[in-house]
């Protein structure tokens, strides 16, 4: 063990991820998650490319692959239900729009939170309340009332990061609204799905609708996506949250009635802005940030599980590798991961543009058969370097003697 001591608040996977990676390369890890217990279901989430490999070098391929989706492929249907396109899981290497990788979130969190749980300390239902730091350490004051010192701690706590906007301002200056929302909830498998995902664009208001296989072959995800110039309900506010969403999808065709039916009924509904997180730095002294607190791509990139597990590699081999001296660490970490980010964003970007509602002032669609958007996505894709980090220590597991967590699930 180093005796670095760091903490890290989000439960969800670039923080789990994060701490894989930490406890192997020496560190004494904490993480603290505000909610009670991991968090089920959740949208689904890809890896591709690189992530695949991270995947691979923390030895868990068989236990995601075991969790995924089995997703075959998609279908994008008319309001008829006839196909219109056809794409399959197998397609680019198993690295196209349905992956071969697909996960709910809260199955992905589920793995990477067994793996590390009997050598991380979890804490659950607590949040840093103050944060203070000097030269050699950072003393926090968790909400529960404990005080503790750490010698760095991560913020991966989401798209609305609490951290983020105690250290580096409040959330305006940093999120990129993509003039979209999305919603997602799990219903009864009513629909007959069988490992294909149905999609129902309605091109003139530019709202989607989308049926999901997921593992339980008795269930399903729904999804909606609709264009607003703002957003202005309070992320946490779940009922108007549903009152917007059936505003907002009020005669959209399909299998649309069908779904809202469920919404009142449903464990587990999700509805936010399309958004991506901007800064110029993912870190300040002795804090650092990951995953969508640091530099959210939005769903429309497909890419920010990908981001959150290349990152968690990057950023402690690079603490790591810089003697766990936080200036040098954060610095080299956001050198790797800069260029990378920016293509998956550009991905974001362009998708959300092509589901704008079209118009006199709307910009045109995007060319994506262009050989420039096959590089983008090869940079997205593949476009980061993961180095061996030789030299570095790495104890091959996170294996450990099990550590007393507060509400561990």
């Amino acid at each position: 063990m180093s005796g670095i001591r760091v903490l890290v608040a989000g439960a969800s996977i670039a923080g789990p991820a994060l701490a894989h990676w930490l406890r192997r390369r020496g560190a004494e890890v904490t993480v603290v998650e505000r909610a009670p217990e991991l968090r089920p279901g959740g949208q689904a989430v890809d890896a591709r490319g690189v992530a695949k490999e991270v995947i691979g070098r923390m030895g868990l391929d068989a236990a995601v692959r075991a969790a995924c989706t089995d997703t075959a492929g998609a279908y994008t249907v008319d309001a008829d239900g006839q196909v219109l396109e056809t794409f399959r899981a197998n397609d680019d290497g198993g690295d196209g729009f349905i992956a071969d990788i697909e996960i709910l979130r809260g199955d992905l969190s589920r793995v990477l939170y067994d793996d590390t749980r009997d050598g991380v300390e979890y804490v659950f239902g607590d949040r840093i309340a103050e944060l203070t730091q000097d030269a050699d350490g950072v003393d926090v004051v968790f909400a529960g009332g404990d005080r503790r010192r750490f010698d760095l701690v991560v913020g991966a706590d989401g798209l609305h990061s609490a951290l983020r906007a105690m250290v580096f301002g409040p959330h305006e200056r940093f999120l990129r609204h993509l003039g979209h929302v999305l919603a997602f909830y799990s219903v009864p498998n009513e629909f007959g799905l069988d490992r294909w995902l149905l999609e129902y664009q309605d091109q003139e208001s530019g709202r989607s609708a989308l049926l999901r296989p997921i593992q339980d072959a008795t269930r399903a995800m729904a999804m909606f996506y609709f264009a607003s110039a703002d957003f202005d309900v309070d992320y946490r506010d779940v009922a108007a949250q549903k009152a917007l969403l059936r505003e907002r999808m009020a005669g959209l065709g399909w299998s649309t009635p069908d779904i809202l039916a469920h919404l009142d009924d449903t464990p587990d509904f999700y509805l936010d802005q399309v958004a991506q997180v901007v800064m110029d730095r993912w870190s300040s002294g002795r804090v650092g940030l990951l995953g969508d607190a640091a530099f959210s791509s939005s769903p429309m990139s497909g890419q920010g599980t990908g981001l959150a597990l290349v990152g968690a590699y990057l950023l402690a081999g690079e603490l790591a590798a810089a003697g766990w001296d936080p200036a040098a660490g954060f610095a080299r970490y956001e050198a790797r991961m800069r260029s990378f980010v920016e293509a998956n964003q550009e991905i974001g970007r362009l998708n959300a543009r092509s589901r704008d509602v079209p118009g006199p002032d709307a910009e045109p669609s995007p060319d994506f058969a262009g050989e420039w958007f096959m590089e983008l996505v090869g940079r997205a894709v593949n476009g980061v370097e993961l180095p061996d980090y030789a030299g570095v220590p790495d104890s091959g597991a996170t294996a450990g003697p099990p550590i007393t967590s507060s509400a561990k699930p």
